[in-house]
């Protein structure tokens, strides 16, 4: 009786045994073992098991219920509703990393900026007649030079990148 109840209410309820098994957090294993008659649940499992069948202990325990056959479309469309649910709830965290990534980049490039700025080129002052000064020296103006012309380009992608892809409203 108990084993023909709990296989087709969850039937009824459109549930696989895997999706129960998920509710009652145990081995989809345990609810075919259930639903076959080779084991049975303890009291506070089938209190549990009643909760995630929307059914009452009594009914579980009770005669044998007859399974009743599942609205498919009503199921289907539940299943699709979650899986949209979880789409978009995606798409929203991916949207927010990307944004706070756009302002990462964008406060990163006026630190560095600023930092520039206080240091005013202090290798020009440096002397390069050591090999290893020469080649510091070399380096710290290439990517100055190269950060004045590129860095304001990549800000202003950040920007508007932060502006396409803020909550809206």
């Amino acid at each position: 009786m108990l084993s023909e109840n709990i296989k087709a209410i969850r039937k009824s309820k459109g549930l696989s045994q895997e999706e129960l098994a998920v509710k009652l957090n145990v081995v989809r294993q345990t609810i075919s073992k259930w639903e076959q008659g080779l084991s049975v649940p303890d009291s506070d499992m089938l209190i549990t098991i009643s909760e995630a069948l929307e059914t009452p202990v009594s009914t579980l325990l009770g005669e044998t219920v007859i399974e009743t056959k599942v609205d498919d479309l009503k199921v289907i469309s539940e299943k699709l509703e979650i899986i949209n649910l979880q789409l978009a709830q995606r798409k929203t965290t991916r949207r927010n990393m990307i944004h706070w990534l756009f302002i990462l980049v964008s406060v990163v490039i006026v630190i560095i900026f600023a930092v520039l700025a206080a240091l005013n080129s202090p290798y020009l002052g440096w002397d390069s007649s050591d090999l290893e000064t020469a080649v510091f020296v070399a380096a710290f103006h290439a990517f100055e030079w190269l950060f004045v012309r590129f860095a304001p380009i990549i800000l202003i992608g950040a920007i508007v990148g932060i502006f396409l892809t803020r909550k809206k409203v």
